[in-house]
């Protein structure tokens, strides 16, 4: 053991920091900050000096060319002192390249198929540091990215600096659902946000691609439920909804039971008028006025329909009415659209005739082809009192037993609260239009369902909801009065596959060949057949006293939300 000759135990050597990489200020021969002074006063001397000699120059008339040893020595000056401060500047750009390390350099031009996902992953982690054109979130980035071959991910990274629009891809790249997830995959990358949990595939992007919805990422999904048979016209519908709003189904439902149990409800059709107001300026109201003289006048207006109408087979001019204030017009063109909403149909109309007057008023100086006198998705008293789209009245009269068994309610109770509630309480708060309970909700759904356009649930919500005893007070009269709803069963939405089918199911998918614009009649009034139903469970159960107890079981999750990951 003694023999043993013990090996010395070697010191494990310390890491030595790396030594700081070069900076290019290392290379002046004085401190920094004393060159940038020199070179500062250098540049402001000369400068003034150059000016002074050259204002002289130019009061005695000398040539500016001739220079003196002097003159030549300053802008031998101003030379070099413009060189070092652009340089100056420029130093820590130059920096950031001498001290870049390569492997990240040429991180992402790697080929091999199977480091796909690490450099995915590594994009994800550089993409905050470059200096982004709009500031992200400095949130982490998600973790669900979607596998893309190699090179959609070459496209997402174009995407990402900004070298490639995102709305430029579906021309791009000819394939719209390709667009989509490459779109999502950028967005997720830039927003360090997850859109896990919204759908993207099984949708047809191709369908919505110029008509529906631009840049699209996924889609929302809305359940659908239906509410009937509602007996409108001697006729059952099966009536689908799309909300996430629990009560608003079932207590629809509940009023068309009501409804069918009493024999039905019936419609009127009022008006079916879809508008457009362009606002329009002369330089005097008087001049404003022979205008309006000029359209109202009876002889004026089959030509001014012939010009109108030439912008579809469908579109039909019915009247112009006009309004002034000082020396602006607004004219409101009404017109049938046939089974389409109509507005881009009108506005085509519009174009029609405005170009028409301009020969005759060569002075009239189009301000707007809308000036809200049509009024497009805002509550007016235009709409209102005058209608928009299709003005529908419908009514029903409900049993005493019914509104006993069904309702769970009596009638004089139901007549009191609609008086105090729809008329008076409506009245005190000032309201336009919303003389209802919620006739919104049905609309809403309605038109999420069957592929309206959701912003016009405004006006197409104005709503009167009337209620009074009959049959010696054991009956309702119930009816709902509803000027300007706004809907079409061709264009936007309605051609989409889930929107097309819920129209279907009401039997108004399309267009009307033997009778245009009837499906858009009929889709109308099952609408307001529908806001009479919702009006009527809806009211029952606030006289009832339900409408808590009601919502706080079908309105409320079950699920401990605490436990829910986010």
């Amino acid at each position: 053991m003694d023999d043993v000759r013990r090996r010395p135990v070697e010191k494990k050597k310390e890491s030595t920091p790396p030594p700081p990489p070069p900076k290019a200020s290392d290379a002046l021969p004085l401190p920094l900050y004393l060159t940038n002074a020199l070179f500062f006063t250098l540049f402001f001397s000369v400068a003034y000096f150059l000016l002074h000699r050259w204002r002289d120059k130019i009061r005695t008339c000398s040539p500016l060319h001739v220079l003196t040893f002097s003159e030549i020595a300053a802008l031998v000056c101003l030379t070099a002192s413009v060189i070092y401060l652009l340089g100056f500047f420029g130093i820590d750009f130059v920096q950031s390249f001498i001290s870049r390390p390569t492997s990240q350099e040429d991180a992402w031009y790697v080929d091999d198929k199977q480091q796909q996902q690490k450099q995915l992953q590594f994009h994800i982690k550089q993409v905050p540091q470059q200096p982004p054109k709009e500031s992200f979130s400095t949130a982490p980035p998600p973790t669900n990215i979607t596998a893309l071959s190699e090179e959609d991910n070459e496209i997402v990274k174009q995407v990402v600096s900004g070298s490639t629009p995102s709305y430029s891809l579906e021309s791009k790249l000819g394939d719209c659902e390709r667009a989509a997830k490459i779109r999502r995959q950028a967005l997720q990358i830039t927003s360090g946000k997850s859109l896990e949990g919204m759908p993207l595939e099984g949708f047809d992007y191709e369908s919505i691609l110029g008509q529906c919805c631009e840049m699209p990422v996924g889609y929302v999904q809305i359940p659908v439920g239906v509410a009937g048979p509602l007996l409108l016209d001697g006729e059952e519908y099966t009536v689908p909804m799309a909300t996430t709003e629990g009560c608003l189904v079932a207590s629809t439902n509940r009023g068309c039971k009501a409804i069918y149990a009493s024999g039905g409800a019936t419609s009127v059709l009022l008006k079916d008028s879809m508008t457009r107001a362009p606002v329009v300026r002369f330089s005097t109201a008087k001049r404003a006025a022979q205008l309006k003289l000029y359209l109202q006048d009876p002889n004026n207006f089959d030509t001014l329909s012939v010009v109108f109408n030439r912008s579809s087979r469908f579109a039909r001019l019915q009247e112009i009415k006009c309004a002034l204030a000082g020396k602006n017009m607004y004219i409101r063109f009404c017109c049938g659209t046939g089974d389409a909403m109509g507005m881009n149909m009108i506005s085509k109309g519009v174009q029609n005739v405005l170009d028409f007057l301009q020969t005759d008023f060569p002075d009239m100086d189009v301000i707007g082809i809308s000036g809200n006198f049509c009024s497009d998705k805002k509550p007016a008293a235009v709409n209102w009192i005058e209608g928009r789209g299709k003005s529908v009245v419908c009514e029903a009269v409900i049993k005493e037993e019914v509104v006993k068994k069904v309702l769970k309610t009596n009638v004089a109770a139901l007549v009191e609260l609609n008086m105090l509630k729809n008329l008076t309480g409506s009245a005190m708060a000032g309201t336009l239009g919303g003389f209802n309970a919620h006739a919104s909700n049905i609309v809403s759904a309605i038109y999420i369902a069957t592929g309206q356009d959701p912003a016009q649930n405004v006006e197409s919500s104005h709503c009167i909801t009337m209620m009074e005893a009959v049959n010696d007070g054991k009956d309702l009269h119930i009816s709902v009065t509803m000027p300007s709803i706004e809907v079409g069963t061709v264009g936007g939405g309605t051609q989409l596959a889930s929107q097309s089918a819920c129209l279907n199911l009401l039997g108004v998918k399309g267009a009307n060949k033997e009778n245009p614009g009837s499906n858009a009649r009929l889709l109308a009034s099952i609408v307001a057949g529908s806001v009479l139903a919702g009006e009527l469970s809806l009211m029952s159960a606030l006289a009832a006293g339900q409408l808590v107890k009601s919502h706080m079981k079908y309105n409320r999750s079950c699920k401990d939300v605490s436990k829910i990951a986010s």
